[in-house]
């Protein structure tokens, strides 16, 4: 009953800092608010969370998206400089990235990110790994091909890193 209470606070209290702002007096009213909101509702609420799941919410903005972040700027450089020199070469190949992530959230995670990032297309989701359209292919096996797409969102997920 305590982990209902405590998980029905935090998304309570996240949802109004969301929309009311970070001003001090916000967040002790949407604090107030929602601890009566949660004691009043926690034993209808029907999910619960841990400990593991706030730090990993927390690794991801803080940790995952500056990191998807820095690698979007530097394949968007990449792309302009392909677009502008037209003599530079490209291999455009699709190729079978392997990921040891077992999780098909972090699956669908991972091929998003990789569709994100300009100059790759992630086309399906397979068992054990991320079929991608790959503008400047690098590489001749799937090791390869996960060190240079995916290997560090990969990590941060949870997977394997080799």
């Amino acid at each position: 009953m305590m982990k209902k209470w405590i998980s029905a606070f935090i998304v309570l209290w996240l949802a109004w800092v969301l929309i009311a702002g970070f001003a001090p007096y916000e967040l002790l009213l949407g604090g107030v608010v929602a601890l009566i909101l949660s004691l009043l509702i926690s034993r209808y609420v029907g999910y619960s969370f841990g400990v593991s799941a706030v730090i990993g919410l927390f690794r991801f903005i803080f940790v995952y998206i500056p990191v998807f972040l820095y690698r979007l700027v530097l394949a968007n450089f990449d792309m302009a400089y392909r677009v502008l020199s037209p003599k530079l070469p490209i291999s455009p190949r699709i190729v079978k990235v392997p990921t040891g992530l077992q999780s098909d959230f972090k699956k669908l995670v991972l091929a998003n990110t990789i569709t994100l990032t300009p100059g790759t297309l992630s086309l399906d989701v397979e068992d054990d790994g991320v079929l991608v359209h790959w503008v400047n292919a690098q590489g001749e096996s799937g090791e390869e091909y996960k060190k240079a797409i995916s290997l560090d969102f990969e990590s941060l997920l949870g997977g394997k890193a080799e």
